[in-house]
């Protein structure tokens, strides 16, 4: 019996930047089609375009209707906007917020119904893609609202020597502060160690928390978040078997390479977290939407206008990004079925009592 192929549908995101190189190019590695069965949502025209002006020849995309018509051993994609949209390269359109979001909407559709089985999205435009039926400050949300059921999601960023969580995702830094709370804290432990469990099938995590302030409060010295809240989260979590340790300087641990020691890290806030990955791994790095009940990741650049079109763009941060969906859904396949069935209590009896 042929190993089943998990179907990957991937999202176009913005038409005018790297987003359909990155797929193509990633696409043209014959090699995937051996583990997944791709599907883009996105315009059959708009990848033409960029194929064109990217002098790829010797790659095309199997045009399918629906995503139970793909076929196993190509890559396909479906038509979601009308061939009138208009492709310009580097600038931010409504247009291409408009097609960004079709796209979108496709594909978690498809994935609600279980036509495909995770979701990879391209870079999208957070700007030109608002609108009344997308108010939302990112992918993050938009999926939180769609299957977390009043759930939050964990942006989790993740490559091959580093996983960065963090409390606050797109929040203004003056609002940072009131967000960092003992609950607030507790919920992104709980969810950074459950999604290392399953979806990483790590045994028992190793969790850095970083402190918020400047050398970590200094003892209370340069703030109070430490002492008040983050230590007093620590040790709830340490209480409920979550292995957890800090609050750690972010300056020094980074810069001494202390990341090393641990499963993952737990940053207070976007830029406390993200600005040392992207420079540790920039190239290789996935942004994972962890803790909801589908797999979506994404690459860990953006639209990057400045090189749309001229064929500079990487495509391996996208490429580790189908990886990782794919190996994570392997990963939770595989800790359900080692949790399924768990050893049900006996009632034995021990000279004539129940016990």
């Amino acid at each position: 019996m042929e190993d089943y192929k998990i179907k990957v549908g991937i999202t176009q995101g913005d038409i005018n930047g790297i987003g359909y190189e990155v797929i193509i190019k990633t696409l043209m590695d014959p090699r995937i089609n051996d583990f997944c069965v791709p599907i883009v949502y996105g315009s059959s025209k708009i990848a033409a375009y960029h194929r064109k002006a990217l002098n790829i020849e010797n790659f095309n995309l199997n045009v399918i209707t629906d995503a139970l018509d793909a076929n196993s051993k190509r890559s396909n994609i479906i038509n979601c906007v009308s061939d009138d949209v208009k492709v310009e390269l580097s600038k931010s359109t409504e247009e291409a917020g408009e097609a960004a979001f079709l796209a979108l909407e496709r594909a978690t559709q498809d994935l609600r119904e279980g036509l495909i089985d995770v979701l990879v999205t391209a870079p999208i435009n957070k700007k030109n893609i608002h609108s009344e039926k997308f108010h939302f400050p990112g992918h993050t949300e938009y999926l939180e609202e769609k299957f977390g059921n009043g759930e939050k999601g964990l942006m989790l960023m993740v490559n091959d020597v580093l996983k960065v969580a963090v409390v606050t995702g797109h929040v203004p830094l003056k609002q940072v502060s009131s967000y960092i709370t003992i609950n607030n804290i507790m919920e992104k432990l709980e969810k950074l160690n459950q999604t290392l469990i399953q979806d990483f099938n790590i045994v028992r995590p190793r969790i850095a928390v970083l402190g918020l302030n400047p050398h970590a409060g200094d003892k209370g010295l340069l703030g109070q978040e430490e002492e008040e809240v983050i230590i007093p989260a620590i040790s709830k979590a340490m209480d409920k078997g979550i292995m957890c340790f800090g609050p750690y300087p972010a300056d020094g641990f980074f810069g001494a390479g202390s990341f090393a020691n641990f499963d993952a890290v737990l940053a207070m806030y976007h830029d406390q977290g993200l600005a040392p990955f992207k420079c540790i791994a920039m190239e290789s790095g996935v942004n994972y939407t962890a803790g909801l009940p589908i797999i979506r990741t994404s690459p860990a650049h953006g639209t990057a206008y400045d090189k749309a079109g001229i064929g500079k763009a990487s495509e391996e941060s996208f490429r580790q990004a189908l990886y990782l969906a794919c190996d994570i859904y392997n990963c939770r396949k595989k800790h359900a079925d080692m949790t399924k069935n768990p050893l049900k209590k006996q009632d034995v009896e021990i000279s004539g009592v129940v016990e």
